[in-house]
């Protein structure tokens, strides 16, 4: 029977794949893997073939999105084929197209879910779940718009915290850091002068979620724009209105000024 396993494969390396994960591996006719959406520090393919015995065919943004997956699909048409994906496969959005695309071929599709950074990141910090609103990307320079503002605005303007992801180019090895970001906000901020991010505004910066050696920040702007967090994958945090355990949990936890107690609810 035709089929299509959309596997997430974690945040770090071969080893945050669950036990279902590899079994599904092991028993595919076929097995490929894209490593563009999502930058994995330790991750080892040789590793990870040495492990299922199988060998991972690496898939381009190009052989996705202008070839329309068409190679996955064929293998999919012969026996089972897995798609390996960093994070949970469909994080990332230009994923639902290959499984719609899967689906009209008459390929069966499953999914086997594994972490995500939106809900790594998020535990990390030690904020409640159900207080983030809108998550946004905020991209490099040369891509650059106002929409990572605007939705933090936003969601400040409902108590809400915004989870901020931020660009990578895997191919290319330009990662954006959270240094670079906050340089960006604040360049809007200064056109339009709204309050939103200024260099006394609390924020929560986070590397490598889901490693071993995860590095988590919480302090004034000013003070995150010259901290080093180290190496990639980074994330940003913009706190809205802080419960009392929210508060406690960045001063313990990430290192947040204990001022911050006192305007928690």
């Amino acid at each position: 029977m035709s089929e299509l396993v959309f596997v997430g494969i974690g945040l770090h390396d071969e080893k945050g794949l669950s036990l279902q994960a590899l079994e599904e591996i092991k028993t595919a006719d076929s097995v490929f893997i894209e490593l563009y959406t999502s930058f994995l520090p330790c991750f080892s393919i040789r590793r990870l073939e040495e492990l299922v015995g199988k060998q991972l065919r690496v898939i381009s943004r190009h052989d996705l999105e202008e070839e329309s997956g068409a190679l996955i699909l064929n293998a999919a048409k012969a026996g089972k084929a897995v798609f390996l994906v960093p994070g949970d496969p469909f994080i990332a959005t230009t994923h639902i197209t290959l499984r719609i695309e899967a689906a009209k071929c008459g390929i069966n599709t499953r999914i086997v879910h594994g972490a995500s950074v939106i809900s790594a990141v998020i535990g990390l910090s030690g904020l409640h779940n159900y207080k983030f609103g809108k998550t946004v990307t905020i991209p490099f320079p040369e891509n650059f718009s106002e929409t990572p503002y605007n939705v933090i605005a936003q969601n400040k303007s409902l108590g809400l915290h915004t989870l901020c992801l931020l660009d990578l180019k895997v191919d290319e090895g330009r990662f954006l850091s959270i240094n670079e970001a906050l340089k960006l906000l604040l360049e809007i901020e200064q056109k339009r002068k709204e309050g939103i991010i200024t260099p006394a505004t609390i924020a929560v910066g986070a590397a490598r979620a889901g490693s071993n050696c995860p590095t988590l920040k919480a302090d004034y702007v000013e003070k995150l724009l010259v901290h080093d967090f180290g190496d990639p994958p980074q994330s940003l945090i913009f706190p809205g209105e802080l419960h009392f355990m929210e508060a406690e949990a960045l001063v313990m936890l990430a290192g947040a000024p204990k001022t911050l107690r006192g305007v928690s609810r």
